[in-house]
């Protein structure tokens, strides 16, 4: 173990704005089925120690994998040899807190026995083949993460947190009259292993193998500008990719953003409101603190269509003198913190979802959306449609499939003109400069009155 008020002490220079010491052990096991066999079986434990200093404005990072506190300080005063000013603060503990969580997680993912996770993904891959015979494919990935973490801060705070995440992948592929077609699902959180009763399981199944089968036997897509309803069972895809991250703070305060410089105008519909929420109870982007130690909170970035804020970490906030928003995030202590998402949600409206069906004459519907590319800086997107269907007439008909969606997130916002009373959400790794980490997306029924949406040319 080490003295983090030595360590802080030795990191910190005259100019220094800021520094912490990110110290953390993840526990982790991950287990993946191919074609019914156990291809991969891991168990294992990662830990060390990332050391961060801000000049005005620079970030400094180290990471070792030594706790020994003569690395610790070698790293540290390497670090602050970047300072002009090369004299030391005197530093101290003020507050020391342990992150509480207002759920409990009643079975720890570490205390099941290997057999128990095993004979579960072994199921699911025998159960989704029974389900759809044209599968000739089946992966079924489980992993479970405990990541215990000590950050200590220029500022005085010591804090403890240990986070939980548990999640369950299932991707099949059938072939049908020689032409293949693809599924995917993936469900967890921030549980323990309770969350994967045999009825969820099995839910997760039907569902993938469902939209297989409908894949297997739809209809080309239609070419050409359409009214477009996303369910919210599409998870909130769009959001998070088109529009969250336009609004992360480094992208948005440094022209990388086609939201730059619009706090405070109208950049979407008055039905349109879009909160991150660190806070939620079991979601895959909830925390207690930030990876900088900030108090997680639910930011409002967009209020009946007008901007209100950014997200923002440490680094960025001081920079252009806003507040923190606790979204400073980092995959591990190899990276520093930047500004990342958590649970991004378009909060519901008033609209009935059959009512958002109804009223479309001639349309998609699309119940999921599949992987894509944004353009920040433009607001430009392309997304796959992993399920949609026609709709005639305010009906829903058939499924289509080698569908995708092209807009534009500012437009698409401004255009909405119908919101959902329902809320569905989605989970997902977010990729960003090379790290990844937990999040979750959420939306309501919406209707887009005009997109274009890819496909077979009639």
């Amino acid at each position: 173990m080490f003295d983090e008020a030595k360590v802080l002490n030795m990191l910190m220079g005259g100019e220094s704005l800021y520094g912490d010491i990110f110290a953390e052990e993840k526990r982790y096991t991950h287990i993946q089925l191919e074609s019914e066999r156990i291809e991969k079986l891991e168990k294992g434990v990662d830990k060390g120690v990332g050391i961060r200093v801000i000049h005005p404005w620079k970030t400094f990072f180290a990471t070792t994998n030594s706790f020994e506190e003569k690395r610790l300080t070698e790293l540290a005063v390497e670090l602050r040899g970047f300072s002009e000013d090369k004299q030391e603060r005197d530093l101290r503990r003020d507050r020391h807190v342990r992150a509480e969580y207002p759920f409990a997680i009643t079975s720890d993912p570490e205390t099941v026995d290997m057999k128990k996770k095993i004979d579960m993904v072994k199921g699911l891959g025998s159960m989704v083949r029974k389900m759809e015979p044209r599968i000739k494919q089946a992966r079924v990935m489980y992993r479970d993460t405990s990541q215990d973490i000590r950050l200590f801060t220029s500022e005085g705070m010591s804090i403890e947190d240990s986070r939980k995440q548990v999640i369950l992948n299932l991707f099949i592929v059938g072939e049908e009259n020689g032409e293949m077609q693809t599924a995917y699902e993936a469900i967890g959180g921030f549980y323990g292993f309770e969350f994967f009763a045999e009825e969820v399981v099995e839910a997760l199944a039907r569902k993938t193998a469902k939209r297989l089968s409908g894949l297997l036997s739809a209809v080309e897509a239609p070419m050409g500008t359409k009214t477009v309803v996303l369910g919210s069972e599409a998870g909130g895809t769009m959001i998070h990719e088109a529009i969250g991250h336009g609004l992360e703070a480094d992208l948005a305060m440094e022209g990388l953003s086609c939201y730059k410089e619009m706090l405070g105008k109208k950049i979407a519909s008055s039905l349109v409101s879009v909160v991150d929420d660190k806070t939620l109870p079991y979601m895959r982007g909830t925390y207690a603190y930030d990876d900088e130690g900030v108090l997680s909170e639910r930011t409002v970035l967009v209020e009946r269509g007008i901007l209100k804020n950014y997200l923002f970490d440490r680094f960025h906030a001081m920079r252009y003198g806003m507040r923190t928003t606790g979204n400073g995030r980092r995959e591990s202590f190899r990276f520093k913190p930047i500004p990342r998402m958590s649970n991004t949600i378009i909060l519901p409206g008033t609209d009935n979802p059959r009512d958002i069906i109804a009223s479309v004459d001639d349309g998609v519907f699309v119940m999921k959306m599949g992987g894509g590319q944004v353009d920040t800086v433009r607001g430009d997107f392309v997304f796959e449609i992993s399920e949609g269907y026609l709709i005639n007439k305010g009906k829903v008909g058939p499924m289509i499939k080698n569908a995708t969606m092209m807009g534009n997130g500012l437009k698409v916002l401004e255009g909405i003109d119908m919101v959902g009373s329902d809320l569905g959400f989605g989970i997902g790794t977010c990729g960003k400069d090379g790290q990844g980490v937990p999040v979750s997306d959420a939306q309501p029924t919406l209707r887009i009155p005009e997109i274009v949406v890819g496909g077979k040319e009639q």
